[in-house]
């Protein structure tokens, strides 16, 4: 990562939060305390940016100014609120289509999806402050440059995000291997949320509890599942395909 995407020092961690500098997360190394950090601490909670804990050593491999024991990393994009994005698609009169990524690490996989995103109409992509990929310059470039477009909506709570996704009228349908039935028999011409989760993992069992619908892609070959990319698509185009010629 350049050096002009992060910020160094306790201090200017604080001072660029408070101004409302987009920030992806912040790397504290663990031995760190006082009065200062304490106020970072509690102005990383009021702003809701992550905040992660690791050893000194982490931190002098990414830089060695004077850093104090604190490396903000700065987003590429300004970050949307999901409460904000849905009542104004409905106020647009739009039939929402929304992405939610559950533990996606991958940049590639992630800028590949966001492109696919931008290209298919989704309107926002949903993802999770802790556990995640980030928007950064690999991803934006990945992304064909979609990530610049399509909002982005980073949620503390991918559980509460999606109770808030039914609570608004939007069919939350998670893609899963768990699934008893095809993606082709859900219902997607409806306000949709598609959920797709990382390739090792897959969605978490906790999220899927809550969510609409579970499908599957079905797969007919030896290798055990496809790139989370490739598998987005095909849900993205299903809901596409079902909203040109009907469910």
């Amino acid at each position: 990562m350049k050096e002009k995407e992060m910020i160094f020092g306790i201090r200017a961690v604080i001072e660029a939060a408070e101004a409302g500098k987009d920030i992806d997360k912040v790397l504290v190394k663990r031995e760190l305390s006082g009065e200062l950090f304490k106020e970072l601490q509690e102005v990383l909670r009021r702003c809701e940016i992550p905040m992660q804990k690791v050893p000194l050593e982490r931190i002098d491999r990414i830089t060695r100014k004077n850093h104090q024991g604190v490396i903000a990393f700065t987003s590429a994009v300004t970050y949307q609120k999901l409460d904000q994005i849905v009542p104004f698609l409905y106020e647009q009169g739009k039939n929402p289509l929304i992405v939610v990524l559950d533990g996606i690490t991958d940049v590639r996989n992630f800028g590949a999806i966001a492109r696919t995103c931008e290209v298919a109409g989704v309107d926002a992509i949903v993802i999770p402050a802790r556990g995640s990929v980030s928007v950064n310059a690999d991803a934006i470039k990945t992304s064909a440059g979609a990530l610049h477009i399509i909002p982005v909506c980073r949620e503390n709570s991918l559980k509460d995000a999606v109770v808030f996704l039914k609570n608004s009228g939007i069919r939350v349908v998670a893609a899963t291997e768990k699934a008893a039935k095809n993606y082709t028999v859900a219902d997607m011409s409806v306000p949709v949320a598609i959920l797709m989760g990382s390739e090792d993992e897959g969605v978490s069992p906790e999220i899927l509890r809550v969510c609409d619908e579970l499908v599957k892609v079905p797969q007919f070959g030896s290798i055990q599942s496809l790139n989370v990319s490739v598998a987005a698509g095909v849900m993205i185009y299903e809901v596409v395909r079902q909203r040109a010629i009907g469910y």
